[in-house]
């Protein structure tokens, strides 16, 4: 029992560091989305993030050796590409101008919640009586956070609506990417598959973007937050996150998406003065327990006493 634990602890202080560092990094992302949003608008914004990392990661895959891999592959990375950057990205660009990023980034951590549901429906996973309650716990949560729509300063509250309704759809997109890449991107290469699908989605924004480009050149703080997002929130990010499977194991690396939203809310809450109330720190709560529950996070960690 002494043994195991002295060699737990210095594996998890290996792959702690990263899984915050990621944790506050994706944070961080909703945080360049507004300010780079404000100013872009949804389709720019989306747009470059993707381009700019795309540019960012080809020469490291070249290096890496992953071109072959990527050619290969090359179709149903890139349309995974359309599935997981491309929609999302846009949709939470446009989200996070009705709604504050805090909220955002809540509604963002219910893509494990969608993961197990898609995974049930599509690839006929089975979810046992325990995963059922929490995926009924964290739509309760969702449906509560929906009622109330806090939304921004001079929004709308059908605004905040309809950007909660973007944000889901934006994660049920992940969810479908996630279930996609298991049953079709099964042995390609990380950097390949993260590459290709950055690629795919440049190719589906680029015209959006051309096309809503806006009619005044942005100043110099939105091109750092698109700068910013494009290459430390997705290039660098996706280095962190195949580091942190590979250290840590996918269920611990999916929890980031359980801490990413406190980096969130405190970023918004000091840079952007975003009011945080408790009825959505409340419900936030409420959408990550009913998360691990039905990702079995929760059961694993039980089994595993």
């Amino acid at each position: 029992m002494t043994t195991s634990h002295a060699l737990a602890a210095p594996e998890q202080r290996s792959w702690m560091p990263e899984f915050l560092l990621l944790s506050a990094i994706w944070g961080a992302s909703f945080l360049f989305m507004r300010m780079g949003a404000a100013e872009f608008g949804p389709f720019p914004t989306a747009g470059l993030r993707v381009i700019l990392a795309a540019l960012f990661l080809i020469p490291v895959m070249v290096l890496k050796g992953e071109w072959s891999a990527l050619r290969k592959h090359w179709k149903r990375v890139l349309l995974a590409g359309v599935i997981n950057s491309a929609i999302p990205f846009a949709l939470f660009a446009w989200a996070v101008m009705h709604i504050t990023t805090g909220l955002t980034s809540i509604l963002n951590a219910t893509v494990p919640l969608f993961g197990a549901l898609v995974a049930w429906v599509w690839l006929g996973e089975r979810i046992q009586r325990l995963r059922w309650v929490g995926l009924l716990l964290g739509f309760l949560g969702v449906a509560l956070l929906a009622w109330k729509a806090p939304g921004g300063a001079g929004m709308k509250n059908d605004d905040a609506i309809w950007a909660i309704g973007a944000c889901l759809c934006a994660s049920i997109c992940y969810a479908i990417a996630a279930n996609f890449a298991k049953r079709y991107l099964v042995g390609v290469p990380a950097l390949a598959s993260a590459t290709g699908s950055l690629i795919g989605a440049s190719l589906c924004l680029v015209i959006p973007t051309i096309i809503c480009w806006p009619a005044q050149m942005p100043g110099p703080r939105a091109w750092s937050a698109v700068i910013a997002i494009a290459i430390l929130c997705t290039g660098i990010a996706y280095f962190l996150y195949f580091r942190l499977i590979a250290n840590a194991g996918p269920s611990r690396a999916v929890a980031v998406t359980f801490l990413a939203p406190a980096f969130a809310v405190l970023y918004g809450t000091v840079f952007l003065h975003e009011t945080v109330t408790l009825w959505m720190l409340g419900c936030g709560l409420v959408i990550v327990c009913g998360t691990m529950l039905s990702t079995g996070l929760i059961g694993h960690r039980r089994d595993a006493k």
